[in-house]
C-alpha cells in the first residue's frame, strides 16, 4: 500500500492542450475535515486507507495542497440538457486533477467537485454542499456494491465555508475517481463547433486510452460506437432493474465508458411507480423512471450525429438500432436472476410484466419483493407476499404462473435457490430518507450516520447484523422527499 506522496501521476487528457481544458486551480475550503472516506475505492490507487485521518489527506482534497505531479484542469464540453442543445457547459465546479495509474497499470482520474469557480461556472459559485456530496458518495459506492457500473468516490470533505443555495449551508468537496471523464458532450462541442482537428484529436484519444482493441477492426471508430452502444444498454438495464432513478440523464451527463456519474436528483424506487420522477424541477417527466431507456436511446442518437465526421451514417443508423434489442436481453436476463430462473422461455417477458403491472397498482415495495421472493420455497412466498397487493385474483393467477416456471427450472433445492437470490436481490438500497437522515446528522458535525450507511451499502446483499433498521420500507415522509438539482 502506498503513501499519499508516492502516487504516479501520468496526465493524458492534460496533455491534449488548451483546446480541450484550462488550467485552473482548486479554491481552498476553510477547516477541511474528513466526513467519509471509501477504503475500497482508496485501494484503487493502491493507498494506505490509514492515510484518510491523517491532516494532510483532508488538506490535498479540501483544495489546500497539490501534488507537483498534478495538473488540475477544468474540461469543456456541451450537451443537450433536457433535450435543448447548450453550445457551452464544461467543468462548472469540478477540477480533473490528473490521472494516477496504479500498480496493475490501471488509469483513475481524480475528480475533484466543488473546487470552486472555473471559466465554465457560468453564474456559479463553482461550489458544492455538504448534502450533495454525500448523496454523491453514497450513490457512487452503492451502485458499485450492487454491481451497476459507476464512477467511484473516494472521499467527501467537509469545511466551515459558507455557500449559499436555497439556504446558507456548507461547502463540501467530493473525490471523485473514474477511467475517464468524457462525455457524449465533448463530442458534441467539438462537432458542433466545427473543430474537426480537435474533434479527431478526442477521437483517436478516446479510441486508444479506451477502447483499444477496436482499433483491430477495419472501421475503428464504428466499433468504438458499437462498443458504447453495448456498455449503455447494459448499464441503462440495471438502472431499470435494480430500480434506479438518475434523474438528469443530460448527454453532458452520459459517460462515454457506459457508467453512471454526475448524480443530482437521483433515486431508488421504494414502491414501484414506473412513471416515478425523482427530480422536481422535471415538470414535464423527461427523465422519469420509465423514460430512461428511449432517453438512453435519444442520448445515443445525439452522440451519433456528432460522430457523424468519422462514420457514415447507415452505419451509424445500423449500430444505434442494436440498442433496443440489447437492453431488452440484459434487462430479462437481469429479471430472471431476480426471480431465481437459471434458463429462459418464451413467456418469461409477460411474466416480468406482469408482474410489474401488480405491483404499479399495489404500491409494493420493489426491492423487497425480491429479497422476500427468495428467502422460503416458492409456494410459501407468494403466500406471504400476498396480502401487498390490492389485486388478488391477477396476483393470484401471476403467482400460479410463476411457481410452475420455478418448477420448470433446472435449479434444484430451496437453499441453493435461496443462496442465488440473495446473491442478486439486496436487503440495503440507497432509500432517500436514508440518505437524508445521514446528511441531517452530518450537517450537525456528526459523520457516525454517513460512515454507518457507506459500511451496510458496501455490502448490499449480505444481512448484517443489528442493521435491521436499513432494511425497512420508508416511513411515509421518506417517500415523498423533494430532490433538486442542487441535491
Amino acid at each position: 500500500m502506498k503513501a499519499l506522496d508516492e502516487l504516479t501521476f501520468d496526465n493524458r487528457f492534460a496533455r491534449l492542450g488548451d483546446a480541450f481544458s484550462t488550467h485552473v486551480l482548486p479554491e481552498p475550503l476553510d477547516n477541511p475535515r474528513l466526513v467519509v472516506a471509501s477504503p475500497a475505492a482508496m485501494a484503487l490507487l493502491d493507498l494506505d486507507p490509514a492515510v484518510a485521518e491523517s491532516p494532510v489527506f483532508a488538506e490535498l482534497f479540501g483544495g489546500h495542497k497539490l501534488w507537483a505531479e498534478a495538473e488540475p484542469r477544468a474540461m469543456v464540453y456541451s450537451g443537450h440538457q433536457f433535450g435543448s442543445y447548450n453550445p457551452q457547459l464544461g467543468d462548472g465546479r469540478g477540477l480533473l486533477l490528473g490521472e494516477v495509474r496504479n500498480d496493475a497499470g490501471q488509469y483513475w482520474d481524480l475528480h475533484l467537485k466543488g473546487a470552486g469557480q472555473t471559466p465554465y461556472s457560468r453564474m456559479g459559485d463553482g461550489r458544492a454542499v455538504l448534502r450533495s456530496s454525500i448523496r454523491e458518495f453514497l450513490a457512487s459506492e452503492a451502485l458499485h456494491a450492487l454491481g451497476i457500473p459507476s464512477s467511484r468516490a473516494l472521499c467527501v470533505i467537509g469545511s466551515d465555508t459558507p455557500v449559499w443555495r436555497e439556504k446558507q449551508e456548507r461547502g463540501a468537496m467530493v473525490l471523485r475517481l473514474a477511467p475517464s471523464h468524457i462525455r457524449f458532450g465533448h463530442f458534441e462541442y467539438f462537432y458542433y463547433t466545427r473543430k474537426s482537428e480537435q474533434h479527431t484529436q478526442l477521437a483517436e484519444h478516446v479510441l486508444a486510452q479506451h477502447f483499444p482493441e477496436c482499433r483491430k477492426h477495419p472501421q475503428p471508430y464504428l466499433a468504438m460506437f458499437r462498443e458504447i452502444v453495448e456498455r449503455n444498454a447494459e448499464l441503462i438495464a440495471k438502472w431499470q432493474a435494480y430500480g434506479f432513478c438518475h434523474g438528469v440523464m443530460n448527454t453532458d451527463n452520459m459517460s462515454i465508458l457506459g457508467i453512471t456519474f454526475d448524480f443530482g436528483p437521483f433515486a431508488f424506487l421504494d414502491d414501484f411507480d414506473a412513471h416515478f420522477i425523482c427530480n422536481h424541477s422535471d415538470d414535464q417527466g423527461r427523465y422519469s423512471f420509465s423514460n430512461q431507456v428511449p432517453i438512453g436511446q435519444w442520448n445515443l442518437s445525439a452522440l451519433a450525429q456528432a460522430l457523424t465526421p468519422l462514420i457514415a451514417v447507415d452505419d451509424l443508423r445500423e449500430t444505434l438500432g442494436l440498442f433496443l434489442p440489447l437492453y431488452q436481453a440484459h434487462y430479462l436476463d437481469l429479471m430472471r436472476r431476480r426471480l431465481g430462473l437459471t434458463h429462459a422461455e418464451d413467456a418469461d417477458q409477460q411474466l416480468v410484466e406482469r408482474l410489474l403491472q401488480l405491483m404499479q397498482g399495489s404500491a409494493v415495495d420493489y426491492s423487497l419483493f425480491f429479497r422476500r421472493l427468495g428467502d422460503t420455497a416458492p409456494e410459501l412466498a407468494v403466500a406471504q407476499l400476498r396480502d401487498d397487493f390490492v389485486d388478488l385474483k391477477g396476483f393470484d393467477a401471476w403467482a400460479e404462473s410463476y411457481v410452475a416456471r420455478v418448477a420448470r427450472d433446472p435449479l434444484q433445492g430451496q437453499e441453493q435457490r435461496r443462496v442465488r437470490m440473495h446473491a442478486v436481490n439486496p436487503l440495503y438500497v440507497l432509500r432517500n430518507y436514508l440518505a437524508q437522515q445521514a446528511i441531517e446528522a452530518a450537517e450537525s458535525g456528526d459523520y457516525s450516520e454517513v460512515r454507518r450507511l457507506h459500511q451496510v451499502l458496501s455490502r448490499p446483499f449480505e444481512e448484517q447484523p443489528d442493521m435491521d433498521n436499513y432494511a425497512k420500507r420508508p416511513p411515509d415522509w421518506g417517500k415523498h422527499l423533494e430532490i433538486s438539482c442542487s441535491s
